[in-house]
């Protein structure tokens, strides 16, 4: 299970470094909130809605690796309850 939550902390990392890398790479102004791809980066980088306030790329990247761990902890979390309930169920039956 730790592993997976990683796996979700890193993937975190990688959507916010993959979003930084695109603003850097398009030409300027570079994501403005009036952008039409800027609803896609608030909902895979929750970070961005603080978007009026100036913050490092090293934070922003923190706190969705950060964001992207916790949401990996609520659905293993859900994934072994199912599991666990599907396990009960079948041996009632036996």
């Amino acid at each position: 299970m730790k592993y997976r939550i990683g796996e979700w902390a890193i993937a975190g990392f990688l959507v916010a470094g993959g979003w930084a890398l695109y603003a850097l790479a398009s030409t300027p102004p570079a994501l403005t909130s009036a952008h039409s791809i800027m609803t896609l980066v608030r909902l895979t980088c929750p970070i961005a809605l603080l978007s009026s306030y100036p913050i490092r790329l090293e934070w922003i990247l923190l706190a969705n690796a950060s964001t992207y761990g916790l949401l990996g902890l609520m659905v293993e979390i859900l994934r072994q309850r199912l599991n666990y309930a599907k396990f009960r169920t079948a041996h009632r039956r036996l």
